[in-house]
């Protein structure tokens, strides 16, 4: 049976990791049955009332048909228990996808894949609904509990349906590993002591097999949390012996439990290619958009610094904004290095209209700038004859019809940037998970660090 969990904290407390691992120790301790490694989805990271990092859990467990009601039962009081049901925007869900499914699906049943993995997909990359969720849940005679609105079915399924894809297609999607270490309680909502040097000792031991501990160009640890949350902190990274060896290096007060999670972290798998400016952009989603830059770099009010991109595509042109937050830090000062004409790729999520960049690949750059030409004689520099009327030198008469092009040192190079880890987002892939696949490519990428 797997089990699907979301939903059970609130951005003043609780994680659903936590609550995970509570479970999955409980019942590898009662020996209800083998239990997996628990998965850990995050889901679309645009929606508006997520609570942190919009992340749901999922994990199975192999036991006897008559012990089904009694795990069930199990695991509905433990999230009835420890969810932040005080909180408003706390709806506990939890899906059962039982064996019968399972075994349908493990026997070439595709119509039950193939609506669950579309379901997953969506999760990740749309806005569903309560009542897409339960169209499915009836369909495949599916068991689930809720609490509330029970709006954390909707990631409860998607993070049950994560893993029965894994079941049956290991290789179906790109993933990654975190290991996450627990607080004991007394110290929840107190400040966590982890030694800062140890912290950096243990990426330097295992990066690049590990990423996203630290943040090399701020000179800041990334991997803890700062809310009351359960959560010491979690490393992250594409080697489970890497993961447990930083984990080693690491000191820290003393950990209630730890528990290692395979996940969609890291991998991008938020991002919609979009290949036609006449598709349509909707707000709460996130895009690979190509185009080319529509206006010089402009810094606003907080240190944020936007542009437009003319989009290209098949059968029209339109212009979007893109903006890179002060939070981005350095990789703004990348953005503000661009120039009109310059050949582009964005990455990131539309908000009112707007695309918060994540990456952006500089494909070709714009190396000629237009200028006043010299006179031949003299060779200071023509004024304007007047509109459409070129170019004429008040001291010696030359007359040119048109501006010089000459070719300019940019400062920057083509190639893939991405935003410091103190900006990223959990499901966004980091450059250094994609030098393979860009060196084979052919294309140049510059991590952060």
């Amino acid at each position: 049976m797997i089990i699907g969990i979301d939903d059970t904290d609130s951005r003043k407390g609780m994680c659903t990791t936590y609550l995970c691992a509570v479970l999955v120790d409980e019942l590898k301790k009662q020996r209800y049955g083998e239990v997996s490694t628990p998965r850990l989805v995050r889901l679309n990271p645009c929606i508006p009332f997520k609570t942190r990092g919009n992340g749901a859990v999922s994990f199975e467990i192999r036991l006897n048909k008559e012990k089904e009601e009694e795990v069930k039962e199990v695991v509905k009081a433990r999230v009835s228990g420890l969810s932040e049901l005080s909180e408003e925007g706390t709806n506990p869900g939890v899906v059962f996808i039982d064996d019968t499914v399972l075994n349908a699906i493990g026997g070439g049943e595709k119509d039950s894949e193939s609506v669950l993995k579309n379901f997953y997909e969506n999760a990740v990359r749309e806005v569903l609904t309560l009542e897409d969720a339960y169209e499915i849940i009836s369909n495949l005679h599916l068991d689930y509990f809720g609490l509330k609105n029970k709006r954390g079915i909707i990631g409860a399924l998607a993070a049950a349906s994560f893993l029965v894809l894994q079941k049956t297609k290991p290789d179906c999607y790109d993933f990654t590993y975190e290991l996450v270490a627990y607080r004991r309680k007394e110290r929840w909502g107190t400040s966590r002591f982890i030694e800062e040097a140890s912290v950096w000792k243990s990426d330097a031991a295992t990066y690049p097999l590990t990423w996203d501990t630290v943040d090399v160009a701020n000179r800041k640890t990334v991997f803890a949390p700062h809310s009351p949350c359960p959560v010491l902190f979690g490393i992250r990274g594409d080697s489970v012996d890497a993961i447990y060896k930083a984990y080693e290096l690491i000191r820290a007060e003393p950990e209630e439990r730890k528990m290692p999670f395979v996940t969609n972290q890291g991998t991008d798998f938020h991002l919609i290619m979009c290949e036609d400016a006449k598709e349509k952009l909707e707000d709460y989603h996130s895009y690979v958009l190509d185009g080319v830059v529509g206006s010089n770099p402009r810094t606003v009010e907080g240190g944020h610094v936007v542009f437009s991109t003319l989009l290209s595509g098949k059968s029209e042109e339109r212009s979007i904004e893109c903006i890179a937050y002060e939070p981005t830090k350095g990789f703004r000062d990348v953005i503000r290095k661009l120039r009109v004409g310059d050949e582009i790729t964005v990455f990131g999520s539309l908000k009112k209209k707007t695309l918060n960049l994540e990456k952006i690949e500089l494909r070709k750059l714009n190396l000629v700038e237009e200028r006043n030409p010299k006179c031949d004689k003299c060779g200071r520099t023509m004024e304007s004859a007047g509109r459409l009327q070129g170019y004429r030198c008040k001291r010696c008469g030359t007359y040119r019809a048109d501006k010089d092009r000459v070719s300019i040192d940019r400062g920057i190079e083509e190639g893939l940037y991405e935003v410091p880890p103190v900006a990223r987002r959990h499901i966004s892939k980091p450059l250094v998970r994609m030098r393979m696949e860009m060196e084979g490519a052919n294309r140049k990428i510059h991590p952060s660090r």
